[in-house]
Formats: structure tokens, sequence, C-alpha cells
């Protein structure tokens, strides 16, 4: 349930600007879910007209809505901005500064850059309506959290469960003013009210409770409201165990089969904006400063006083009114004034002008003669490039005035070091790979000659180990016992002699050197080798290769190609920035002649344009002067306006109630529980406002005009697939 303390006290006063412009902000996100305007709706349109005063003293006003969109837990996911120029003035020029990213406008022309990085809107006399995307922290933050029975869960993990659940919005203010009271800095935040709704299906949710919010149930669904004061109870320095205003709101309620559509919170901070705090030097003064805007959130959240809330708006814009007429009168006798000077001042403007159209023209006719020179200056100098690059060996298409920067960017593409180091290594690859498979026979049969002495050798040693066993058994001995003898001396040394020399007179017989070079033919004659040999002689060619690659002659050849390159890069690039040089310079006129041409025909229409203001300005001072003796009329009719207005808001006070409780209680109760008592309360009261009213615009503003800012928070919805 709401906290009563609060709702009897400044809170409830602060939040009556959301009667006005949160009701109809949340019924149309609830109908556009995911389509987001291109321009504020025309129904803002009535908002234009508060505070007409302040906005006298300025030529635009900037209104920003921003549209948060977050998932189910509220992290943000994106942030659009929809601007809203209002050209009171009428002025051509807009001078507009803004951080959005491509910003888009609904109706003229995108936005021209300014001065130091200033936007220049073609208004044309109207209104500007523009949106775009931003990456910006945001002022207030919003987080969602979820608890089924107790327990912490993911909305996404909630869907379709059943049981006690609990939804709380927490909103945590960012943005703040260091602010001196009492010879203290402290923070003071921008002070937001933050206004959620929450649309709940009776067939899912039943005994529906809520902390800081009402309950609006129409026996199909149930509507929850909630609201919080992020940032208000450090403002205030209220102790909140006397006085809690609160910076939360929380549903909990029993489901079946969790599902929840889109939540929508406004964040506007006008009510604090239009808090008084002219004299706030009593409770009882306090209490009726405050009064004046606690009936609008009353028909909000009760349903009831719209009548006294109407009227009490009624009251307070009479006497907006009554100021802004005043200073409109003051203003239109500036204005009658300075008539006779502009009317005096336009004879010299047509004269000046018809003098100035005549100068142009005179100028604008050798245009053409001095486009020709600099054309023909610019093809004799590229004529000389041409002959320059034909001398060099370059084969290039013959340079231009349009092409020559493409054809010279190839070349000197072309005479990249890594390019040109590339192509020339490539190029002695090329030359020593020829060179080194010219010798390919030679290379195999070299490499064939190497593998038949090896097999040669082989075959010998098997043959000879045969012819061993042989003359070793004819002496009664084997192998193995022949090599133990040997090893242990019972072999002596005439023994070992006589076999060896057996053995070599047997292998010396040319039958068993026939059979030893058959044996090898046959197994040259085997694929294995065969391949082996291929193999091999790919090898060794491929060594040949990287030799002759690595040698000093290669790598010289390689060095030299590359210097050539780069000097020739330099001569091209040297070449190239004479010819840009120039460019600009034929660019530049060509621009100039263009630019005379169009001032002169500008000043013949100036000319004539100042010839009819001349002749405006005779009606203009008669204009001023019955403009000011109607705004002295309608001055002088304004108290009367104000006084029957304040009888009728005082005969409505008796429809709407709570207000004598309101500041016989809950006042009083906000002064004790603040820190200071009074004088601290008010103190405090005073800088929030003032912090409020100093912070104009999220997404940037100019110095010249004022703003109003406020924030729209869409989250996903929860469904159970």
């Amino acid at each position: 349930m709401l906290k009563k303390r609060f709702f009897a006290g400044i809170a409830l006063a602060a939040c009556a600007g959301l009667a006005v412009t949160g009701v109809g902000a949340v019924a149309y996100a609830a109908q556009a879910q995911a389509q987001m305007p291109v321009a504020l709706d025309a129904a803002a349109a009535p908002q234009a007209a508060d505070d007409a005063g302040e906005r006298l003293l300025s030529s635009v006003e900037k209104d920003e809505m921003i549209y948060v969109m977050t998932d189910a837990s509220g992290q943000v996911e994106k942030i659009i901005v929809s601007d809203w120029l209002q050209n009171s003035l009428g002025m051509a020029l807009i001078d507009d500064r803004t951080e959005l990213k491509e910003p888009q406008a609904a109706n003229g022309e995108a936005a021209r850059p300014g001065a130091d990085g200033a936007l220049v809107w073609e208004a044309q006399g109207g209104d500007v309506y523009y949106q775009g995307e931003i990456e910006k922290e945001l002022p207030v933050t919003m987080s969602v959290s979820y608890r089924l029975d107790g327990k912490s869960i993911s909305p996404q993990e909630l869907a379709g469960k059943s049981g006690r659940v609990a939804i709380r919005f927490d909103y945590t203010n960012r943005q703040y003013e260091t602010v001196e009271i009492d010879g203290q800095k402290e923070k003071i935040y921008v002070p937001f009210a933050m206004l959620t709704g929450v649309v709940l299906d009776n067939d899912i949710f039943t005994h529906v409770e809520v902390t800081n919010g009402k309950l609006i149930n129409d026996g199909a669904r149930t509507a929850v409201i909630g609201i919080a004061f992020p940032g208000l109870q450090s403002n205030l320095k209220a102790d909140a165990e006397k006085f809690e205003i609160p910076g939360y709101f929380e549903i909990t309620a029993d489901v079946q089969g969790f599902a929840l559509g889109n939540t929508v919170t406004i964040a506007t901070k006008e009510p604090f904006d239009r808090l008084k705090t002219e004299n706030l030097d009593s409770v009882e003064a306090l209490g009726d400063s405050l009064g004046a805007l606690s009936d609008a959130m009353g028909q909000l959240l009760d349903g009831s006083s719209q009548l006294y809330d109407g009227l009490c708006t009624l009251l307070e814009r009479s006497g907006e009114l009554t100021s802004g007429v005043s200073r409109l009168a003051n203003g239109a006798a500036q204005l009658q004034d300075g008539a006779g000077s502009v009317h005096s001042g336009a004879a010299a403007l047509a004269a000046g002008t018809a003098e100035l159209s005549a100068g142009l023209n005179a100028l604008e006719q050798n245009s053409a003669a001095l486009n020709d020179g600099a054309r023909q200056v610019f093809e004799t100098l590229l004529a000389a490039a041409n002959t320059q690059l034909a001398a060099a060996g370059v084969s290039v298409p013959a340079l231009t005035p349009e092409n020559y920067t493409e054809v010279l960017n190839g070349v000197l593409a072309s005479l990249d070091p890594d390019a040109v180091l590339s192509g020339a290594q490539s190029a002695a690859q090329d030359k020593v790979t020829q060179a080194v498979n010219a010798q390919r026979d030679t290379v195999k049969a070299a490499v064939t000659q190497a593998v038949a002495q090896e097999v040669t050798a082989q075959a010998a040693a098997a043959v000879r180990s045969a012819v061993e066993a042989q003359v070793l058994d004819a002496m009664g001995m084997t192998k193995e016992i022949y090599d133990a003898g040997v090893a242990d001396g019972s072999v002596s040394a005439e023994t070992q002699a006589q076999v060896t020399a057996e053995i070599d007179t047997r292998m010396a017989d040319s039958g068993v050197q026939a059979q030893i070079a058959q044996t090898a033919s046959a197994q040259m004659q085997t694929p294995e080798l065969t391949a082996a040999i291929e193999a091999q002689t790919e090898q060794k060619i491929a060594e040949l290769i990287a030799q002759n690659m690595g040698s000093a002659d290669v790598q010289g050849q390689i060095s030299a190609a590359l210097g050539q390159a780069q000097a020739g890069a330099a001569g091209i690039a040297a070449l190239k920035a004479q010819l840009d040089s120039y460019s600009g310079f034929y660019t530049g006129l060509a621009q100039y002649t263009a630019g005379v041409g169009q001032t002169a025909a500008g000043a013949l229409q100036l000319a004539a344009g100042a010839a009819q203001l001349q002749g405006g300005t005779a009606q203009l001072q008669s204009g001023t002067t019955e403009l000011y003796n109607g705004v002295n009329t309608l001055r002088g009719s304004l108290p009367a306006l104000t006084d029957g207005v304040t009888a009728l808001r005082d005969g409505a006070m008796q429809l709407s109630g709570g207000l004598e409780e309101f500041n016989e209680r809950g006042v009083q109760k906000l002064v004790d529980a603040s820190e200071g008592g009074l004088e601290g309360l008010a103190q405090r009261i005073r800088a929030t406002a003032d912090v409020s009213r100093g912070w104009q615009s999220f997404s940037g503003i100019s110095e010249e005009m004022s703003g109003q800012v406020n924030f729209l928070y869409r989250t996903d919805a929860v469904r159970h697939s």
C-alpha cells in the first residue's frame, strides 16, 4: 500500500504535473509497443503555452521525449530521442546542438553543419521535429527484479511458473549538482518523478498487493500504478523513519502460469520546475507553495478532484499570463520605438543592395574568361607530365584534369616497395627455376649413378656373405663359430688370412661378378628404386634453385629492381603533389566564380526585396502602434480574470478535500523529519527546484534555447512459449 505519510506531503504535491503530461504518454506508449514516433505527438502542443513569460526570453524551446527500450529486467537495449524545436518567433534558421547519431528530420531538409559543431536547421518560420538514437548513461536507471516464493529468479525462468511472485522496480538517480547549503558542499539530485504503469491479467494474477502504488481493478484486469522519487530523500535530508519518500515500487501477487505484458514508466521533472520557492519562511507558506501542485496527482491516483485540479491549473496559468502579458506590453513599446528606426534603415538598405548588385554583375561577367585561362594552364602542366612519364618508360593513359589522380595513384600502387619486392623475387624465381630445369637430365644421371653404386655395393655384400659361408663350411665351421673363435683368439691370424684370401679369390671370379651385376641391374628396374630416383632428382633440383636464389648475384638483381622502383615512386609522388597543388587552385577558382554568379543573382533578389521591405516598414510602424494599444487593454483586464478564477477555485476546494490536512499535518511532519527544521528544508527545496530548472536537456541543447525533457521507459514483455 502507499506510504500515507509521503502522499500526505511533498511528493504528492510535486507530481501534479504528471496529470497533464504523464497519462497521455503512458496511454500512447501502451498502444505503440515497439513503434517509436518520429516526432512528438501533436497533442503535446498545448504544453507550448506553459511558462509563456519565460519563453519570451528565448527564441526557441527544445522539448525532448526520450524513449528507453529495455529488456524485462530493465537493461537498456536502445535509446531513441524525439526532439521538438518550438520556433515561437518564426525564425528561418535555428542553431541547435545534439549528441544524437545521424538525427533524422520529420519535416523539411536535414540539418547542415554550423560553427563549433552546431547544427543549423532550415526552419522556414515553422517548428522542427527530428529524432535519432543515442548511447549515453541515463540520469535515472531502472532495474526490475523478480522473486518466486521468496527466491530470486530471472524473468525468462519465471515465465509459465506459478506461486507467490514479487516484482520490484528500483530507480537509481545518477544526475546531480554540487550545491553549497549552510556552508557545506552537498549533492542535490535532479528530481525526477517516476510513474510506472503495469496491467495484470486477472486470470493469471490474484490477491494483488502494491507498495508505493495504487490498484485499479475492472474485473478482467488490474492496473497498477507505482510512483517513486529517487534521490529526493537525500535532497531533503529527511529522516526515513519519520518521513519516507519512496525510491522503489513493488507488486506482490499469487500467479498461475506467469506472463507479463510490457510495462511503461514515465520520468519527469516538470512538477519540480514549476515549484514556487519565493516565500518559504513558515510552515504555512511552505504548505501553500507545495499545496498548489497537490491536486493533479490526486486526480491521477484517486480519480477525484478533477474540477479542483483544473481550476488550480487555470489560476496558476492566470498568474503566469499576467506576468507574460506585462512583458509583452513592454516589448510592444520597444517594438513601436524600433519600427521607426527600421523604416529609415530600410531606405539605406535598398540603396546599398542596388549598388552591391551592380558591382557583382560586373565581376561575374569576367568569370568565364578566368576559368578558361586556368584550364589552359592546367592542361599545359599535364602535357609536360605526360612527356616526363613517357621518357621514364612509364606507360599510362594521357593525363587530364579529371583522371590524373586515379592514374598516378595506380602507378604509385604498382611501385609500392612490397609489391616491387614480391614481383622481383617472383621474376628471379622463374629465371633460376628455368635455368636449373634445363640441367634436369644431368642432375638425374648423377642421381641414378649414385643410386646404382649403392645398389651394386649392397648386392656385392650379399654375395660375399654367401661365399664366406661356403668357405667356412668347407673348413668345418659356421659363421657363428668362426666369429666366436676370432673373438676369443681360438682362430689364429693365419686361419683368418686364409679365409679372407679364399673369399677374395672366389669373389674375383667372373661368374660371381656377373651375378652381382645382374642382381644390381634387376633391382635398378624395380618401381621403388625408379620412384626413389625421381624423388631424389626433384629434391636436388629444389636445392639447386634455393642455392641460386640465395646467391649474391640474384639478390643483387632484386635489390637493384627495388631501388629503381623506390626512386621512380618518389618522382611520381613529387609530380602528383605539384599537380594536386594546382588542382586545388583550379577547383577553388571554379567554386569562387560559381559563387560569384550565385551571389550576383542573390544580390539582385536582395535589392528587389529591400525595396519591398522599405514599403512594408511603414505598415509595420502603424501596426506596432495598434499592437501596443491592444496589449495595454489586455493587461488592464487581467486582474478581473485572476479574481474570478480564484473565486472558482475556492469553491471547488470543498469538492477535493484533504488539502487542509496536508498543510497542517503532512508539511509539519516533513519539517520535523528534515535536518535543520523549516529553514533547512526551505533551503533544500529551493536547491532542488533550482537544480531541476537548470537541467534542461539530455541529448544536447544550444545556449540560446530553453528546454524541457521527459523520459519514457518500456520493458519487454515476459511470455510463456
